[in-house]
């Protein structure tokens, strides 16, 4: 689980609880031990109320698992119900095609320590801003 910052009383992020080398390495072992895998950061919007914390941030998904799959990874470890719905945000800026696989987002979106960051929000967070769509995955 994330480290409370205790001026603040919120969780800090990832970035800013272990330095660039750190991430950098720890991603460089990873990936040597692991080359077919995905290092995903996972944390939770830091203005979100609804929607509960993770147990982790950190997923080494298989690099052919497609967004849509990785939303219901998501949507599961969070025990969100079918109406439940949440956004799943790259890099502060951008919602992924659900088709798209992991190995393809990695490539256009991962960071520059090799991690590929994303944030969830509920809907309420979001509302209709303009150009943006929640996320729902529905059980099969």
């Amino acid at each position: 689980m994330a480290d409370l910052d205790s001026r603040s009383g919120t969780f800090k992020p990832f970035k800013q609880r272990k330095s660039f080398v750190s991430r950098r390495d720890e991603v460089a072992g990873i990936r040597a031990k692991f080359p077919s895998k995905i290092p995903v950061i996972v944390e939770r919007y830091h203005k979100e109320k609804d929607l509960p914390l993770l147990d982790k941030t950190k997923f080494l998904v298989p690099q052919e698992l497609t967004m849509s799959q990785f939303v219901t990874i998501i949507r599961n470890r969070m025990s969100l119900s079918s109406t439940q719905a949440f956004y799943l945000i790259v890099n502060n800026k951008s919602l992924a095609s659900m088709s798209m696989t992991m190995a393809e987002l990695y490539r256009e979106e991962k960071d520059e320590d090799g991690f590929l960051y994303m944030v969830y929000a509920s809907q309420e967070m979001f509302g209709s801003e303009s150009g943006r769509l929640w996320l729902e995955s529905r059980p099969s």
